[in-house]
């Protein structure tokens, strides 16, 4: 009877793993956008049974998709705009110098792109690192009478985070509305996590996406890497700068000092950021937030023409990524680049060496030393993919520059949290500002100049230099690219 049984059980289980690895890679074959892909994963899931069907259900759905369809509200729902801050797209040249034609391309593409307006009468002002950001941020939330809301991915328990904690509980205890939106991973990199702090102050938190167990939900995937402040609605900061001491560097950046660029915003577009923080708290805790304290009057304020961009594994897969494309594609005459990570796909690398061989300057500005050496190999592998056609790579000295920008022919520029890597514009939620202006494009432009004069050209020969060794473990790290 025990034999019959062992054989009853090695038969079951044998059916299940099949049907396992057939449910599993039926998915991969219907649900993948890329083909390499999905012949990826099935191979896997049949080479390696059981292990790959469950690395496939960990790392390779994009469960958000279907979840957010019924959580998630709508950005553009929130927004009630005066119709003279709204600028058509066959009314942005008016705002720009005469050879611009071309930038109304890039317009119509994002205008195409997402539901949000092009927006006038904003105002831009960068901010460096945390020594001045942190201090215009705290002011604003010292000086905020309404409402105060904060996402970020990363929020230390540290006495940069601390500051912070004080601030918006001070807020908070004498009636302003306070909501947090913290990334439930960035949350982790402090022990214990600032979000204990933040509740013993009385102040409302959200961790975004938590999970206990991994099943449930990937770790590493799907975060929210957004970095928005608005203050009465009417005052936004964002960027790609986190909360944490490394960014102070007038205080010795805790050890790690990290370079950064943030940015303070005013003006109509305060309330398309003020939007996409009301969609992620939603969806995070179910509150709606559509009243006035959150949503005020804006009025101009600057020459700044903008638009806020989001992007993530939702309704909004895939933008930033072809909002790229499309600056690579109508650019005249130079496109500079900064970012802490680069792995573009292959798509996004030829639309780079297109945009080379049409004669465009494309300067790709890169820390020397990255916080990250995994990414790092995995860049360095796809490097003479880069530079064969003209594009140049400036690698800049320590401290480790997570800035993120991207400037076009002095008149457009990106900003915001996303990198150049599939795990940011795959499956991260993201959030970008493309701006039309030629005072902040052109200040933009001066910064990556001012990069490239401190930075190291990186050129083919230092690629073909490598060791054999190197050049196996770089490769080996970019076969991880997708999950980098």
């Amino acid at each position: 009877m025990r034999d019959v049984f062992q054989v009853v059980w090695i038969y079951a289980t044998a059916a299940l793993g099949l049907l396992y690895s057939l449910v599993t890679s039926g998915h991969a074959i219907i649900y993948k956008r890329d083909s390499r892909a999905a012949v990826g994963w099935v191979g896997l899931i049949w080479l390696a049974p059981l292990i790959g069907p469950t690395l496939y259900l960990l790392f390779g759905i994009n469960r958000l998709r279907r979840r957010a369809s019924g959580l998630r509200g709508n950005e553009s729902e929130r927004l009630s705009l005066a119709n003279d801050v709204i600028c058509p797209v066959t009314d942005l040249p008016d705002y720009l110098p005469p050879d611009s034609r071309h930038v109304e391309e890039m317009a119509q593409l994002n205008q195409r792109l997402t539901d949000m307006a092009l927006l006038k009468g904003n105002f831009i002002e960068v901010l460096h690192n945390g020594d001045e950001a942190y201090p215009a941020m705290l002011e604003a939330i010292a000086r905020a009478e309404r409402s105060i809301s904060l996402a970020t991915y990363i929020f230390d328990n540290d006495a940069a985070g601390r500051r912070f904690v004080d601030a918006v509980a001070e807020a908070a205890a004498r009636g302003v509305e306070v909501r947090v939106l913290i990334d439930a991973v960035g949350a982790r990199y402090s022990i214990p996590p600032v979000t204990q702090r933040l509740r013993q102050r009385g102040v409302k938190v959200a961790r975004f996406m938590p999970s206990l167990v991994p099943w449930f939900m990937p770790y590493l995937n799907l975060r929210n890497h957004r970095k928005i402040l608005v203050i009465d609605g009417q005052q936004g900061f964002t960027g790609g700068m986190n909360i944490r001491m490394g960014n102070c560097l007038a205080e010795g950046g805790g050890g790690h000092p990290i370079r950064d660029t943030h940015f303070r915003v005013t003006g109509p577009v305060v309330h398309e950021l003020q939007a996409v923080f009301a969609e992620d708290w939603q969806f995070t805790t179910g509150e709606r937030l559509d009243d006035e304290c959150w949503f005020g009057a804006v009025p101009s304020v600057g020459n700044v023409i903008a638009r806020a961009i989001p992007d993530g594994p939702d309704h909004y897969y895939d933008k930033m990524r072809m909002a790229f494309h499309g600056a690579l594609s109508v650019a005249h005459r130079r496109v500079r680049i900064v970012t802490p990570y680069f792995l573009p796909d292959a798509a996004l690398i030829g639309a780079l060496n297109t945009c080379a061989l049409r004669g465009v300057e494309v300067d790709i500005i890169l820390p020397r030393h990255n916080n990250q050496r995994l990414v790092a190999w995995a860049a360095m592998a796809q490097m003479w993919q880069i530079l064969e056609w003209g594009c140049r790579v400036w690698l800049t000295p320590l401290p480790f520059d997570h800035s993120k920008f991207m400037v076009m022919d002095n008149m457009w520029c990106m900003i915001g949290s996303a990198n150049w890597d599939p795990r940011s514009l795959r499956l991260n939620f993201e959030l970008g500002l493309e701006c039309y202006d030629t005072e902040l494009a052109t200040h933009l432009d001066e910064e990556a100049e001012a990069r490239i004069a401190d930075a190291v050209p990186l050129r083919m020969e230092d690629v073909n230099r490598r060791s054999l060794p190197v050049k196996l473990r770089d490769g080996l790290a970019r076969l991880f690219a997708p999950y980098l």
